[in-house]
């Protein structure tokens, strides 16, 4: 196979068939893959991905985005849904970086995979151009983050050893990114994103209001020197 083709494939987790059943047997629908999008408002390419997943006490399976250097995208849309574990969040960018994460009990999958628009030309549609950053297999977190050990979850991760037991340190700048979908797949009959967020609303400019009584009126200068005389001694209202 050609190694640039290889490397330029949306990368995802790999399962085996019967493992596919039982996450959808489980009610559990997490969908990895990345889309390329037009948006004719803007005349652009763009990526589409889909925060999504859940989990149950025995497993989870789930996949969220973040930006290429670790901080937190907004979503686009926030669907809603007659059921739980599926789509939470629908995010549209330019790049993004995947974080997915599968739980059996205490043991986890990890892959942290970066993903760009390249075109070999311009005028030409741009393909998603894929990286692997990250890869942990078989990562342990001896904790019950469905219930007993609930507390902790979001600020944890799985600990990943290489072949010969040495400690592999994750990616500092997605460390946040890692631990919220961690949480995520602990987090049973899951309904909400755990790393996408809200977008900020839009800046409203505030209009000065001026008052009717003073509109078109000349300014007057302030001072006793320059005030009208009203017939009556300093310091005594007038009468009415």
């Amino acid at each position: 196979m050609n190694p640039k083709r290889q490397d330029n494939q949306l990368l995802r987790l790999k399962l085996p068939a019967n493992a596919v059943q039982r996450l959808r047997r489980a009610g559990i629908y997490c969908s990895p893959g990345v889309t390329i999008e037009f948006q004719q408002g803007t005349n652009r390419h763009v990526l589409r991905g889909r925060e999504s997943g859940g989990a149950t006490k025995e497993f989870g399976h789930y996949v969220s985005f973040c930006g290429l250097g670790g901080e937190r995208l907004s979503w686009f849309v926030r669907p809603d849904s007659l059921v739980a574990n599926g789509d939470h969040a629908v995010v549209i960018a330019p790049s993004m970086v995947s974080v997915e994460v599968l739980r059996v009990e205490h043991t986890y999958e990890l892959l942290i995979v970066r993903h760009e628009l390249h075109a070999e030309r311009e005028g030409v549609r741009p393909r998603v151009w894929s990286k692997l950053v990250f890869r942990g297999w078989q990562g342990q977190l001896p904790l019950d983050l469905v219930e007993k050990d609930r507390s902790v979850a979001g600020q944890i991760a799985p600990e990943f050893f290489t072949r010969a037991g040495d400690v592999r340190q994750l990616p500092a700048q997605f460390v946040d990114a890692v631990q919220s979908v961690v949480l995520a797949a602990n987090c049973a009959e899951c309904r909400h994103p755990h790393l996408l967020v809200a977008p900020k609303p839009a800046a409203v400019e505030e209009i000065p209001v001026r008052s009717e009584s003073t509109e078109g009126a000349p300014s007057m200068p302030h001072g006793k020197d320059n005030a009208e005389p009203t017939g009556q001694t300093d310091g005594v209202a007038a009468a009415v």
